[in-house]
């Protein structure tokens, strides 16, 4: 296999985790000023790293990171379920603001069955659904869960995900691997009534339970792509789908719980109906780890996968944190990203979770960024979209202002846009350009200005203009001259 040093086109996602304050915020009574300074440090730290994406959890468990007539604010943000806070209105706004002011695309993560967190329900908001649709709960283990089986849990679920479609100028909907609880032994996930009452003739619990995720994973897709084609619908499945003891298609693995026999999620299905996206398969483990690889696990759904794009999700929370001394070397990170720029089927990577590289591991960071993130890329076009030809934009003002300059961009489109602005060493473009500065164009927005700091000019120096639409479709570069 070929390994790509500088890929134009790679996909650098992070997991922002929120619930129980595990990236952020760091804690829910802090102040807003101390909220946005660590949304910030997490959103520079990966910019710097020349990441692309940021996956931030807005739903945990039957709440909200922004204003719902649909679920209670989260205690995580606000401190207290279902109290906003005070100068933190839209919390969801404004850090889509942010992230798109540094040209890197945000998504929703929202966890659909996780009700609650505990079985404290004493701290619910009263308009949490566990209140107003007690029936749709059951208890498992130590938290409440959504039931599955249920079709106005489905349809519920689907309407939740499309406020946030509808209200908000995002870039992807991510799932994660929670749809069926893993499971605990001793214990019954009691959906005996839903089946008895809603599965087909002949239909055994194990596939009736996959059909209903199925259906919710569908009813998603379809409301996606009537409302905004152009937002990507990604889920990160658990890493192995089955074992290859029960199943000879499965990998070689050791798995004590599978995605498909255990969650009843099958992902496969999901890409062969092109109801994804994107997936990014959880491979948190080592390289060579005995039970399930994470090079067994990588080739594995290289091979399977179809109709979306793959990325991997590597788990660098684990670094010098974990009984398995691979996790001890500074190497194993960097061994898992060449793997994955070795095999073309993988078209990027997503590590779990933000805090893991920040004040930590400055070793290991610097070698990501020498070795892997030196250079930026864009994010892989969507595999279902329609191509369009973009125009190139137009320049609408370019003013100046000793060593800086605001440039005015004309480009209309009903689609969001993504902007680069470049430096280069000659009017083609051809040769050596240096990425300036990042932006965002919203849908339907005509025209954005950015304020350049270039510097001491050459004699000669042109600016380069790219647009890349949301669906990944590129414009041809501008030049400008930059000479008096």
């Amino acid at each position: 296999m070929k390994y790509v040093k500088h890929p134009k086109n790679e996909f650098r996602g992070v997991w922002v985790a929120t619930v129980v304050n595990i990236d952020w915020p760091k804690n829910g009574n802090d102040s807003v000023e101390k909220q946005k300074e660590d949304f910030l440090r997490i959103l520079d730290f990966y910019d710097d790293l020349n990441f692309n994406t940021l996956i931030v959890q807005v739903r945990t468990a039957g709440d909200a990171f922004y204003p719902s007539r649909m679920a209670p604010w989260s205690r995580f943000l606000t401190g207290t379920e279902g109290r906003s806070k005070a100068a933190f209105e839209d919390p969801l706004q404004w850090m889509l603001e942010k992230t798109h002011e540094r040209g890197m695309q945000f998504h929703a993560w929202l966890n659909p069955y996780r009700a609650t967190f505990d079985l404290d329900t004493t701290i619910l908001a009263e308009t949490h659904d566990f209140y107003q649709h007690r029936d749709w709960m059951l208890k498992y283990g130590k938290k409440y869960y959504y039931n599955p089986g249920i079709p106005e849990v489905w349809e519920h679920l689907t309407e939740a995900v499309e406020e946030v479609v509808n209200n908000y100028d995002i870039d992807g909907v991510h799932f994660d691997d929670y749809f069926y609880p893993y499971k605990i032994e001793g214990e019954t996930f009691n959906d005996s009534l839903a089946y008895i009452e809603n599965a087909l003739p002949d239909q055994d619990l194990e596939d009736w339970r996959r059909s209903n995720v199925d259906s919710l994973v569908k009813n998603i897709h379809l409301m996606i792509e009537k409302k905004k084609p152009w937002v990507r619908f990604g889920i990160s499945p658990f890493g192995v789908w089955k074992n290859k003891s029960t199943d000879p298609s499965g990998s070689d693995t050791q798995a004590g719980q599978t995605t498909y026999e255990d969650l009843y999620a099958d992902p496969l299905l999901w890409m062969e109906k092109g109801w994804l996206d994107y997936i990014v398969p959880q491979a948190y483990w080592s390289m060579h780890y005995p039970a399930a690889s994470h090079e067994t696990i990588a080739r594995w759904w290289a091979e399977k996968s179809e109709n979306a794009n793959l990325y991997m999700g590597n788990g660098p929370y684990k670094i010098r944190n974990n009984p398995d001394k691979a996790w001890k070397r500074k190497r194993e990170l960097p061994k898992q990203l060449l793997l994955a720029r070795s095999l073309p089927e993988i078209k990027g990577n997503v590590f779990f979770s933000a805090k893991s590289l920040i004040d930590r591991h400055e070793d290991v960071t610097r070698k990501l960024k020498r070795k892997f993130y030196g250079q930026p890329a864009a994010v892989p076009s969507m595999t279902r979209s329609e191509k369009r030809t973009l125009p190139k934009p137009a320049i609408a003002s370019l003013k100046r202002f000793n060593t800086n300059i605001e440039i005015c961009i004309s480009h209309f489109d009903s689609v969001p846009r993504f902007i680069s602005l470049y430096s280069l060493k000659d009017n083609t473009g051809v040769h050596s350009k240096t990425l300036l500065k990042k932006g965002y164009m919203v849908a339907n927005d005509a025209e954005s200005c950015f304020t350049l700091e270039l510097g001491r000019r050459q004699s000669k120096q042109y600016l380069g203009v790219a647009l890349m639409d949301a669906y990944g479709n590129s414009s041809d570069l501008e030049v400008v001259s930059l000479e008096d």
